[in-house]
């Protein structure tokens, strides 16, 4: 059992004592179907993909802990690439499936990390409330009755839902992309 704040610590100590990332994904599956907000991803990576994912990784490099992110699940926000999944940047019109990841989603998945789906966002990211999405307006995570708010709405929730170690984009519990690298 995952703790209920995910965070690197807990997670790569959690690894340490014989978790495995496939155990850690089941988790991460269990607590995105349990989440009543159907618009907080876009595209959410199906679970059989998922649990396929956390075995290539075990594959790849089976000693715990191996890669610095080993394990990690993540999120990123839908006007970023990942391969084979759409981006559409909440535009159904736009969207396109690229062949090739964003170069840091390659360099979130070269270092160990699991992609677990695309997040919600306003419109091309032009929003300021989270409302500007025909996929839905993210809901707070606090009160339904209130919308997340921000052009990255999806991924906001995502991390106060804590269903992921990772975000690609929120600069909040997450990692956000810079020219080439991540901070």
């Amino acid at each position: 059992m995952l703790p209920t704040i995910l965070d690197l610590s807990s997670l790569r100590a959690a690894y340490q004592s014989g978790l495995t990332p496939l155990d850690a994904i089941e988790e991460v599956i269990a607590r995105r179907a349990a989440s009543k907000d159907p618009a907080i991803f876009i595209t959410p990576v199906p679970d059989e993909e998922l649990r396929a994912a956390a075995k290539a990784l075990m594959a790849r490099a089976p000693e715990a802990n191996s890669l610095p992110l080993w394990g990690v699940p993540f999120a990123v926000k839908d006007n970023i690439d990942a391969a084979g999944l759409p981006t559409t940047a909440a535009c159904p019109a736009y969207a396109y499936r690229p062949e090739a990841d964003s170069t840091v989603v390659a360099r979130l998945k070269a270092a160990g990390a699991i992609i677990i789906g695309k997040t919600n966002l306003d419109q091309f990211a032009t929003g300021l409330n989270g409302t500007r999405s025909p996929y839905g307006a993210p809901r707070s995570v606090f009160d339904a009755a209130y919308i997340s708010g921000g052009s990255s709405s999806g991924s906001a929730v995502t991390v106060a839902l804590r269903p992921r170690g990772l975000r690609a984009r929120h600069r909040y519990g997450g990692l956000r992309p810079r020219a080439g690298r991540l901070q």
